[in-house]
């Protein structure tokens, strides 16, 4: 064949091969378009049929009544919510201040609305109150992660929802949000929006609106306040919580400066404004707060969870991987603020198991007890601290809460009784060790072994005495006893113990046997050490904490009421022995001279090394109360341990607390060698032997208590 012919059949067949694939490009894109056709045609059927249609046409009517029924004094109302006591008496008023501190468009400095435009809706003076593209936006990234990692909502979206919607995550309430944005932006102007939006957004610890704001973290008017506060507080609304100024004020500064460059890439501020406002210094101001005590943060803080549950949160303290202990702690976060915004908006009466008398009581009995010592901080707060709680045992609700000494000082401080987590020492081991053991085939009687060995503990005073009774081990609090039960238990079997409490601050690293001694990663705080005690109490039966019994809207009808639901931890006979052991710590052992007058109790010391945390966690039949006293920065305190300054203002609590009460004994335990446990998993390397003689006491009366091995983390 020629080279000519040759050519010529190359070109027919590339020819042929164009055409074929013309064609075949062709009939994929009929295919795709059918298939587009089909899928519409489906999704129409689904939208109409399914009664979806039905469901958005009365969505939308209700947006368009909410819009056409409103005006400006819309944007200008709050409810105030009330928080009682047990005995019906007023404890505190919620309201936000947005009525107070409303601005008009033109009080509000030009920064702000350019702030929050170039944050939160770039598009804000050209949309029609919805931005389609952000919603793609959104909804691709959601796809890529998972998750939803950026927001659709426009700011017109984001006021419909803070004045006419909830916060559910529904679909029909994101609809109605879309609808209600369109409505707002055909009866209102930009700039009235913008003005109804920055006096109503929520900036927390209870501030809505900019000007509230504005007073409440820096005590100024918002038209003094410079670029850098500007910027500052519009970092706030986006999370309130995780941006809150007070206790996350680094992640308020980072998201600042996010914004100032956003406004410097938008062209509203130049590259040196920029650059100046974010290396100014944010020193906060707060405003003068009239408050109750520590009974309203810790109330607050009951009734926003409270909140949640109702609303579906399930709470945790336990995650596969730090990733996902992220993602719960965002979800937390955002759902808390909402829950907080509604507490100061929604004319909540919210009901209490606080009793006011008891509370005063126990705030003079830390604060006489601690009265010696003066020294304090620069901003005028004394360093050495206490915290106190106490339970009701029939109930299980809080009846009193001391976050510290009061000190009548402006606004909220730390409330240390639940937020402060600290070092136990060994008023720890009746929880992690010896209740545990009590369950399997030890008893009060069984005698263990007091030795130094090569990789355990040291005892106080460096004195060991060989074969004891478990109830002398308890009672002198033996470290090196402790120690080696919760090796023989393992540590990961005594620390599920603590988990089914909600011990929330428990680490991997925590399992080891140093936590028999209270050695923690992180710590525990009076509340958890309470509700723990008086689980043993309650034959075992474990109740969560809380003060809030029910909360009802503004005409009492019940949005939510706590059953305070018991759940087994203990076996009820090992928790009788275990408070029949502690009953002999308060007469003969660490905690001798802390028996009350005339009521039976059981409690425990604990002291960390170096004298630098100090526990008393004691019971009657009617009350769980533990009490901690350390300083804030851990340091050490001549002379502290958990019979010394804790146990006095136990006893001197409880004491006032029981007058007038008649005398109930603890119910008595089964002997075990009669009826031993079901459960012979762990047994005792020595037999358990009746008749074992007790030591005699070291001179003085008191046996000094163990120590932990290692020190204590700060309490935050």
């Amino acid at each position: 064949m020629s080279e000519d012919k040759q050519k010529k059949n190359q070109k027919k067949s590339q020819k042929k091969k164009k055409h074929k694939k013309k064609y075949r490009a062709f009939w994929i894109l009929i295919r795709l378009q059918v298939l587009f056709l089909i899928l519409v045609a489906a999704g129409l059927g689904w939208y109409f049929f399914g009664g979806y249609a039905q469901k958005v046409s009365a969505l939308q009517q209700e947006a368009k009544k909410l819009v056409r029924e409103s005006n400006e004094d819309t944007f200008r109302s709050v409810q105030t919510s009330l928080v009682y006591d047990a005995n019906g008496t007023l404890v505190s008023t919620l309201k936000g201040e947005k009525d107070v501190y409303y601005l008009d468009y033109e009080d509000i400095p030009p920064y702000a609305a350019a702030a929050m435009v170039s944050i939160e809706d770039k598009k804000f003076y050209s949309h029609n109150g919805i931005d389609v593209k952000a919603i793609m936006r959104a909804a691709k990234a959601m796809l890529q992660n998972g998750k939803v990692t950026q927001g659709g909502s426009t700011i017109t979206q984001q006021l419909a929802r803070n004045i006419f919607l909830n916060h559910d995550v529904k679909w029909e309430r994101k609809i109605e949000e879309m609808f209600i944005a369109v409505e707002l932006e055909k009866v209102y102007s930009k700039n009235k929006i913008m003005e109804f939006y920055l006096n109503n957004v929520y900036f927390g610890n209870g501030y809505y609106g900019i000007q509230a704001a504005s007073k409440g973290y820096f005590s100024k008017e918002v038209k003094d306040l410079d670029l850098s506060q500007i910027a500052f507080l519009c970092a706030i609304p986006n999370n309130p919580s995780l941006y809150d100024p007070v206790v996350r004020i680094k992640n308020t500064i980072k998201r600042r400066n996010r914004i100032l460059n956003q406004m410097h890439e938008d062209g509203k501020i130049s590259q040196d404004t920029c650059k100046k406002a974010k290396s100014q210094e944010i020193v906060l101001n707060p405003s003068q707060k009239t408050k109750n005590d520590y009974v309203e943060t810790y109330t607050y803080n009951c009734a926003i969870r409270a909140l949640m549950a109702e609303d579906g949160f399930e709470f945790r303290t336990e995650f596969a991987s730090e990733e996902e202990k992220n993602a719960y702690q965002e979800e937390y976060d955002l759902l808390y603020s909402e829950c907080q915004k509604s507490l100061y908006s929604k004319g909540y009466r919210i009901y209490t198991s606080i009793d006011l008398n008891m509370q005063q009581m126990l705030q003079a009995t830390v604060d006489s007890g601690l009265a010696e010592f003066t020294e304090q901080t620069e901003d005028g707060i004394f360093t050495l601290q206490g915290s106190a709680v106490c339970v009701d045992n029939h109930t299980g609700y809080v009846k009193a809460i001391v976050g510290g000494r009061n000190q009548n000082l402006p606004g909220y401080t730390l409330n240390r009784a639940y937020q402060s987590y600290r070092q136990p020492g060994s008023a720890i081991k009746p929880l992690i060790v010896y209740t545990p053991v009590l369950e399997r085939n030890y008893t009060p009687d069984t005698v263990v072994s007091d030795v130094k060995t090569e990789d355990g503990p040291s005892n106080a005073g460096g004195s060991y005495e060989g074969n004891i009774s478990m109830r002398y081990a308890v009672q002198k609090s033996k470290n090196t006893v402790a120690w080696s039960l919760l090796e023989e238990l393992t540590p990961q079997v005594g620390l599920e113990y603590l988990k089914a409490m909600n011990f929330a601050r428990l680490d991997e690293k925590d399992e080891q046997p140093a936590s028999a001694l209270g050695g923690f990663t992180n710590g525990v705080s009076a509340v958890e050490m309470a509700s723990a005690y008086a689980a043993l109490v309650n034959d075992g039966k474990f109740r969560e904490p809380t003060c809030i019994m029910r909360i009802t809207d503004a005409q009492d009808n019940v949005i939510l009421e706590t059953q305070n639901e018991e759940k087994e931890v203990y076996k009820v006979n090992a928790s009788r022995m275990m408070t029949d052991m502690l009953v002999s710590v308060i007469q003969e052992g660490t905690g001798r001279g802390l028996a009350l007058n005339s009521m039976p109790c059981a409690g425990k010391t604990g002291t960390t090394n170096d004298n630098k945390d100090g526990w008393f966690v004691g019971y009657t039949s009617y009350y769980t109360t533990s009490v901690w006293v350390g300083y804030d920065m851990p340091r050490e305190l001549p002379g502290l341990s958990g019979s010394s300054y804790p146990g006095n203002i136990w006893r001197s609590f409880m004491d006032q607390l029981h007058q007038g009460l008649p005398p109930v004994d603890f119910l008595p335990y089964m002997d075990e060698q009669k009826a031993p446990l079901d459960n012979q998993e762990y047994t005792t390397e020595v037999s358990p032997q009746e008749g074992i003689p007790e030591p005699e006491l070291p001179e003085g009366g008191m046996a000094p208590e163990g120590e932990v091995p290692v020190d204590p983390a700060p309490g935050f």
